[in-house]
């Protein structure tokens, strides 16, 4: 009983405070005001969308997405009542929803999550959704506007006019991808990990034929990647480094800056031609995934765990995602590696993400103060303060047993095998985080576990070492993590031209690599491409950032 009291005192703030998205009739109150405790009185009920199978995790008898320990610590605490609409199925039905009520068929909540640049330009000339500059300026705590300034791109897209319409859904830069590498492979070679261009081809040449794991079989690889998107995909299985070996920030599928402060896009960068030319070789001689073209990225990840591919290129998570490799090889051994360096000794990049989203607030929604005393709130569990030290709700995301903090709900007392998530039941996909590597870093450096994150990460160096090893990796290297320098509506031209040029840009590399035209493809590739919308598209596109950059 203790217990589940407990859970409601610490469970209600997690959903509440990015709030559901509720029943929009009876959105748009008046503004509501606190009393001396620092509570609404009367209570502010807040309508807040959410994507229908984002609404992930059990809960209890008689509770669902509007009734839950959540939902009722918010009410309790900040006299907040947090009303979700789910609305559609996945992405495309969301958006439907959304567009219907454009139409005036839906209604608009007060708070939503939106997940594309044309949908967020569409909210905004509707004339349905609100500029919220002043509010910024007189609501939002000072520690979040901290977080905000240190990613204004996540600005770019909701401004427009000089006027800001949304918010990033909690902005954090997200762990950047490390080099996975049977070290078990490496040692039984005698060869360290690759650190150039150069030396990731004598590797994945020794893992393709001379046998690393010892069976007298010509069954291994040297390396595996996801070639069914443009070649920079951002988490698993991903070739971009290897691009950015000869092409530095000038990766394919992003725009950045040139040295004349004007965008440019990395697709048609000289240096990706080379990096092209040297994979075709790598793939007519066998040492790389030879199905990329048609594999998705967790599939071509697969090919490690099957113990197939010696190496691939993700994000630290993915390690455990991979350790069943031992089920086929049990003595493989896997270790995380900075990821390969220009030859002139500069960093490979890839590209950073920094939200997931944006929240966009109805024109008639009052409670804007409210809506921040939520956010605020809900940030708690990343700043480990106030309700939320360790996390949300005891017994769910975190429990206490015999003094000590744990995250396996398997460990929790009494042991769970399908806990109510408590981070998963806001308007927010994920629960919001200062830095996804640091905590990793400071228990590598020997420092005290102190907040959730850290005793967490502590943990994991116990059950997940090379996992843990690989989240240090990538906090020592994020400066080589790089934003898409364009998030903003798809401009003109976009709009007519640009579906056609990445199935060219696409079919171009690919072909490339895999034989079937010549290196010489590339330079027609970039010709056909400025022919056919690419230049007007950089025009357009270097015209609003100059706007945005005001």
């Amino acid at each position: 009983m203790e217990k589940r009291k407990a859970l409601l005192t610490i469970a209600l703030a997690a959903v509440m405070l990015v709030g559901g998205c509720g029943k929009a009739a009876e959105s748009t109150q008046a503004a509501g005001t606190k009393n001396a405790e620092g509570r609404y009185d009367p209570v502010v009920t807040i309508n807040i969308a959410k994507q229908l199978d984002e609404n992930a995790g059990r809960y209890g008898d008689g509770e669902d997405i509007n009734k839950n320990p959540v939902v009722d610590l918010a009410v309790e605490k900040l006299g907040i009542k947090m009303e979700t609409t789910l609305l559609g199925g996945d992405a495309n039905n969301y958006d439907t929803k959304l567009r219907l009520a454009l139409t005036g068929s839906e209604e608009l909540p007060d708070v939503f999550p939106v997940y594309g640049t044309q949908m967020i330009a569409d909210m905004i000339e509707s004339g349905r959704v609100k500029a919220i500059d002043e509010d910024i300026e007189k609501y939002m705590p000072d520690r979040l506007k901290e977080i905000y300034d240190k990613y204004p791109q996540t600005f770019y897209p909701v401004t427009k006019d000089g006027k800001t319409y949304g918010l990033a859904c909690a902005p954090v830069l997200t762990e950047g991808q490390v080099m996975v590498i049977r070290q078990d492979w490496l040692d039984n070679l005698g060869l360290k990990a690759p650190a150039t261009l150069d030396e990731f081809e004598a590797v994945i040449r020794a893992f393709t034929e001379e046998d690393p794991d010892g069976n007298g079989k010509k069954d291994t690889y040297g390396f595996t990647y996801e070639g069914d998107s443009i070649y920079n995909n951002g988490w698993v299985a991903d070739p971009v480094i290897l691009f950015s070996a000869n092409s530095g920030k000038y990766i394919p599928g992003s725009w950045q800056e040139d040295e004349n402060g004007e965008l440019v896009y990395g697709s048609i960068n000289e240096g990706n031609r080379a990096t092209l030319e040297r994979m075709a070789q790598w793939h007519a001689n066998g040492w790389i995934f030879q199905e990329a073209a048609a594999t998705s990225a967790w599939d071509a990840m697969t090919q490690f765990t099957e113990g197939k591919a010696g190496i691939f290129i993700g994000r630290p998570w993915a390690i455990d995602s991979v350790k069943d490799v031992t089920s086929v090889a049990p003595e493989a051994v896997i270790k995380a590696y900075p990821n390969i360096r220009q030859e002139n000794g500069e960093p490979t990049y890839q590209s950073a993400q920094t939200n997931d989203g944006w929240l966009m607030f109805n024109k008639d929604f009052n409670n804007m103060e409210a809506f921040f005393t939520y956010y605020d709130w809900l940030y708690d569990v990343a700043f480990g303060t106030g309700d939320f030290q360790y996390g949300f709700l005891e017994g769910c995301d975190y429990d206490i047993v015999d003094g000590e903090v744990v995250f396996d709900s398997a460990l929790f007392d009494p042991p769970v095998t399908d806990p109510f998530l408590p981070g998963k039941s806001t308007v927010l996909k994920n629960s919001p985080s200062l830095d996804t590597m640091q905590a990793y870093a400071d228990i590598s450096e020997g420092k005290e576990a102190v907040s959730g994150a850290q005793i967490r990460a502590k943990a994991s160096f116990v059950t997940s070492p090379a996992t843990s090893e690989g989240y240090v990796v990538a906090y020592e290297h994020k400066d080589e993590l790089i934003p898409n320098l364009f998030n903003g509506e798809p401009t003109a031209t976009m709009k007519k031209n640009w579906e056609q040029l990445q199935t060219m840009e696409k079919q171009v590399y690919t072909n490339i690599i895999y034989g079937k035209e010549p290196v010489e493809a590339f330079d027609k590739f970039v010709e056909d491409w400025k022919a056919q919308g690419g230049d007007a598209i950089t025009e357009e596109i270097n015209e609003w950032y100059r706007n945005v950059k005001k």
